[in-house]
Formats: C-alpha cells, sequence, structure tokens
C-alpha cells in the first residue's frame, strides 16, 4: 500500500489551516454541485433551443467532474487527513452521487494505478493492443461500471420523473449527459493524455507526462489534473495545489 503525507512543515498553524482548506472545498464542491443540479430540474427549459442549453450542460458537466476529483483526493487521503473516517466518507458521498461506484474497489484500483502506471498491471491502462481514445475509454469504463447501478440509477431516474415530477428533458441534460460527458473529460485529462506513450517512448518513471496550460485554463478542463507528473511525483498534495508544484518544478 502507497502511503501518502502531507507537505513537511513545522507550521502547526498552517498545517492546520491546510487540512481545514481541503475540507472547505470538497464540501464547497459537494454543495455547488447540488444546488446547482436542484435549480436546473426545475427550471422550465421547454423555451430553450439545445444551442442556449449547451452552457448549462457544460457547467453541471464541470460539476460532475468535481465530485469525482474531490473522490479521488479522498482516496489519497488528502481530503481530511485529521480523520480518515470522514476523508473516506466524503470520497464514497462523492462517488455514490456521481455515479453509484464502489468507492473501495477505485480504492484499490487507483493504488494499483500508481504502483504499476502505464503497465499490464495499471487497472486504467489499455489492453495493450488497443491505444484510440473510443477503444481504450470502453476498455477503461468497462473496468469500473456493470449493469447493477446503470439498472438502479434508471430506476431511480423513473422515479424522479413520475414521483416529483421533475421533466424528462431537465434529468436527461443536467444529470444523465453531464454525468456521461464528465467521464469522458475525466478519461481524456486524466488518462488519455498523460499516459499515453510518447512517440519517443516513455522517460519519466511514472509514465506520465504534464499537458502544461495556463492555469485557469488547467482548472476549466479537468481540476488540474492535466498536471500529471506532477500529481504522480506527489500524490500526497491535492489537486487546487497542482498549479504551485507545476510552478516550482518549471523554475527548476
Amino acid at each position: 500500500m502507497i502511503q501518502y503525507t502531507l507537505p513537511p512543515t513545522n507550521d502547526i498553524q498552517s498545517l492546520s489551516r491546510y487540512r481545514l482548506k481541503g475540507l472547505l472545498i470538497a464540501i464547497a464542491v459537494m454543495g455547488i454541485w447540488a444546488s446547482s443540479l436542484i435549480i436546473l430540474f426545475l427550471v422550465d427549459i421547454s423555451q430553450l433551443s439545445r444551442w442556449q442549453l449547451l452552457p448549462f450542460v457544460a457547467w453541471q458537466t464541470f460539476l460532475y467532474t468535481g465530485l469525482f476529483i474531490t473522490a479521488h483526493d479522498a482516496m489519497h487521503g488528502v481530503v481530511f487527513p485529521d480523520n480518515p473516517k470522514i476523508n473516506h466518507l466524503i470520497g464514497k458521498t462523492c462517488l455514490f452521487f456521481y455515479g453509484l461506484l464502489p468507492y473501495n474497489d477505485l480504492l484499490k484500483n487507483h493504488h494499483r494505478h500508481h504502483q504499476y502506471p502505464a503497465t499490464e498491471k495499471d487497472p486504467d491502462f489499455h489492453d495493450g493492443k488497443h491505444t484510440s481514445f473510443l477503444r481504450w475509454y470502453a476498455h477503461f469504463m468497462k473496468g469500473y461500471w456493470n449493469w447493477a447501478p446503470i439498472i438502479i440509477l434508471m430506476i431511480v431516474y423513473n422515479l424522479i420523473y413520475r414521483i416529483l415530477g421533475i421533466s424528462e428533458r431537465n434529468l436527461t441534460y443536467f444529470w444523465v449527459f453531464p454525468s456521461v460527458f464528465s467521464s469522458l473529460q475525466l478519461f481524456y485529462f486524466g488518462t488519455f493524455l498523460p499516459h499515453s506513450m510518447p512517440l519517443s517512448g516513455y522517460k519519466d518513471p511514472h509514465r506520465a507526462q504534464t499537458i502544461s496550460r495556463p492555469t485557469w485554463l488547467s482548472f476549466i478542463t479537468c481540476y488540474h489534473f492535466g498536471y500529471h507528473e506532477e500529481h504522480h511525483n506527489y500524490p500526497n498534495v491535492p489537486w487546487w495545489q497542482l498549479p504551485s508544484v507545476h510552478k516550482q518544478h518549471n523554475q527548476k
């Protein structure tokens, strides 16, 4: 099992602020996602065209991605290091609402990913033959999804529609589409781009490469997950601190 620790410091006050900030950011991500979803469920979108709906779908997709990124940080124990139970509870809650994903299974697989990145032992890697985006994505999703959560989500969808009276159009555009698009976003920026083998072959021991972008664009694309070499070198660093690590690397 890989051990993750906070950056060393002798300043107890700074360390406490660091730990508290991670918890507050996680709560904020979860709260904004939930509030936005409820509001969008209740909005009358019958007068809007599909093109007018796109910004709202993109926004909700971004928030869904934030749920998964928060769960990812919980897997590394950095959402709330002072209390592992609360830390993992947040991770489990995020994955539950993201798509009924089993936290413990993902936790185990993610540790394997960090131990054997971009190898046949890496559960996130392609099958060794099909390296294209779509074939790799299909192989990736097959390892994390099965029919059980899909059937349960279909039942929940119909219950919300029939009992609560939420429009099917609202459910589709603001719940179904964002969750699917988010999985594509996470895979593309968090697995496909950083772990695809360069033409010159892998050079970094973590077989990860950083996709350097301006900080604001890095945040929008995937919560700084493009700074992937930095993440593998410092897996104890939460997503919101990766730009600082990237900047320090560039100054060396």
